[in-house]
Order: C-alpha cells, then structure tokens, then sequence
C-alpha cells in the first residue's frame, strides 16, 4: 500500500500506514495555517482489496458543517469522478475506498490541475477573436493570464468573469471552461449574439499558485484574495493588484464572480446589496440575471443563500462589492456545491465537473437576457 500527494494540487499527511482499515491521515493547512479542507492524493493497492481511510484533522478544518452529508470524490483515469461513501464522526472524516484498480486518486472536489488550465489557454486562443493577456506574476512567479475575447469595440459592453480566488473551489474552473467552450462555439446562437453585443474579459485561475500548492482558500503567502479588493498590494495580493489596474483601463459593465461553497447543498447567486450605491437599476438587472439563470438551467435556484447584507453595510473588500461600487454595474458571486444540488440529487456523481461546465453555458443565456440594459 502507498499513499502520495506529491503532485499538482496534491494534499495529504500521513499518519498511520500499519493498518488498511484504519489509515490514518491529516490535511495539510494552508501557508499561514488559517484555513485547510482541501485534500487530494493518490492510494495504491491491490484489487479488490477495501481500504478505510480516516482523515484525523477534520474536525479542526475551515467549515465543519461542509462535512455533513458529505462525500469524497475519487478516479480511477482522472477523467470521470464518482463518489465514495463517506462519513464524519467525532472530528473524523472517514472514507472507503474497494479498489477495482490498482491505483485511485480521491479528492475533495474533482481537481482542475495547472496543466489542464495550460490547455485550455492554449486551446482557446486559436479561436480568431480570442487574445490572451499577460496581467503580470503571482508570487511564485507564475503567470496571471487574461483570457480576452471580442474586438473591443468601445459601443459594446464589457463582461468580467473571474474565478478560483479560492483554489480549492475548483467547480470555478470547470465553469468556466464550459463558459468558454459554450461562447466560441460557431453553433451556439446565444453566444454569437452574446459577442455581437459585449466584449469578454474572463481571469480563469485567480489563484494559480494556491490551486497549485493545494490549498483551499489562500495563495502563496497566505491571503485569502476575496478580502483584498479594497486595497490589494504586490507583495500581498498581486493577483488581484493586477486584475484590478486592467478592470480600471477597460471598465466593468457585468461581473461575475465564480466560487463554490462548502456548507449548502445548492447553485446560488451572492449579490451587492449592501454596498452604499445599490439602486433600483441594479437591483432590476440582477432579478432579471436570475430568473432568467433560473430557466436557462434547472440546477440554478435563488430560495437558499447566504443572508443578504443590510444597506451600506457589506464587505468592501468582497470582489463582487468592491466592483459593484466602483463600476457602478451588475456584479454577483456564483456559489455552486462541492456536495450535491438536493434541488437534483445525483448518489453517484453529486455536484460534478460536468453540471458546471453547462451552469457555465447556460450562464451565457443570462448575460444575454440583461446585456442591452446593463448601461
């Protein structure tokens, strides 16, 4: 039996190898130890054989209520991503794994690694009205790309949609990538007209150096980058230091903030109410945005969220805050699950890479909906 993270995204420690029906293990937190529940890492073994594996630290991670009803992820070819039966007991996060291969990798949410990102940069720019963008350097040295998308003419609007601030959500990036598939797709007449009406500016990996480091919610030195829009710095947040000087160039007429959640079993939208310049325009646009979400994909509801922020009293350091107020235009924050959508219960693959790949396509259809009224 062997057990390794080492590898993109990867995170586990091991404790305890002696017995196969009670391996012992621990996440790996966070640099700065604040946050940790992103785990990822490889069992191998003989087939057949089951194996319980007992992640010992769960009880002291970020969100304890992210384990109830909660199941682990896990490949055989690190293409298609079932669940495995899981349960959390006494600060115990215990999963079962009975090999049909030799080798299985189990995660906490089906990974998007930096090679895959690499690939779809790399396929998307031949698309002719696609521009990719060098933004600047992470902290580890990586880069942070924009992915550009329309010819920029001034008459048209200009939709932002940014994703991974937090790497472990990597639901973000599939999002996206099926957004993006969706958009450049010559046969998809939502998109052609999207593009005839708006310029696209799409930041598919905030957080590169966190996604690969496995962390969950931080990026190289620690920061948590959906608490730096107020006042980013490059030795801190250079990510979003950079997104922000090329939002101010261009202007912001949409953004949308992709993330996912680790307590609520649902796909929900997180809006700007509470900012001080929230108005009834705005307001409009985003009950628009959401219905029309709401019959573009089944997945999508607006009954459960998170507690809406009283007037003038959100967090100004929140990206979908910071812009709504700075560029005075629609901004919202999609959470999706890294459980299952109860709204539509799947026992074997829950919340999986594919639903958002198509959240992300039927997201286009939303944009469409609000894109001649967001000015």
């Amino acid at each position: 039996m062997h057990i390794t993270a080492n590898f993109d995204a990867g995170n586990i420690d091991i404790i305890n190898l002696d017995d196969k029906k009670d391996i012992q293990l621990a996440i790996r937190p966070d640099v700065g130890e604040e946050f940790f529940q992103w785990f990822n890492f490889r069992l191998s073994g003989q087939i057949g054989e089951q194996y319980v594996l007992n992640i010992m630290n769960a009880g002291e991670a970020s969100y304890l209520e992210g384990w109830e009803d909660y199941q682990a992820v896990a490949s055989y070819d690190r293409q298609e991503w079932f669940r495995l039966p899981t349960s959390y007991t006494d600060g115990k996060l215990t999963i079962v794994a009975e090999l049909e291969c030799e080798t299985i990798q189990i995660a906490y949410f089906a990974p998007y690694s930096y090679e895959r990102h690499q690939d779809l940069l790399a396929t998307v720019q031949t698309h002719p009205l696609v521009t990719l963008e060098h933004l600047g350097e992470t902290l580890d040295k990586r880069d942070l790309t924009l992915v550009k998308i329309g010819d920029g003419a001034a008459n048209k609007r200009n939709i932002w949609i940014t994703a991974r601030q937090h790497p472990g959500e990597t639901m973000a990036e599939w999002l996206v990538e099926g957004l993006l598939y969706g958009l450049l797709d010559s046969d998809n007449a939502t998109g052609k007209q999207l593009l005839d009406k708006a310029n696209f500016y799409i930041v598919p990996n905030m957080n590169p150096d966190g996604s690969v480091r496995g962390h969950l919610r931080t990026n190289a030195v620690g920061t948590n980058l959906n608490r730096e829009w107020e006042s980013p710095s490059l030795e801190k947040s250079p990510e979003v230091f950079h997104v922000i000087n090329k939002m101010k160039e261009i202007g912001v007429d949409l953004f949308y903030d992709v993330h996912g959640d680790e307590a609520l079993p649902y796909v929900f939208l997180a809006g700007s109410q509470g900012t001080p310049s929230y108005s009834d325009r705005l307001a409009h646009l985003r009950d628009r945005f959401s219905d029309v979400l709401k019959l573009a994909s089944a997945d999508f509801q607006s009954e459960v969220g998170y507690e809406i922020d009283a007037p003038s009293a959100a967090n100004m350091t929140v990206a979908t805050n910071w812009v709504a107020e700075h560029f005075d235009c629609l901004a919202n924050t999609l959470e999706m699950p890294f459980k299952d959508n109860d709204n539509l219960p799947d026992e074997e693959m829950g919340w999986s890479p594919e639903r958002s790949a198509k959240l992300g396509e039927a997201s286009l259809v939303a944009m469409l909906a609000v894109v001649d009224d967001l000015r």
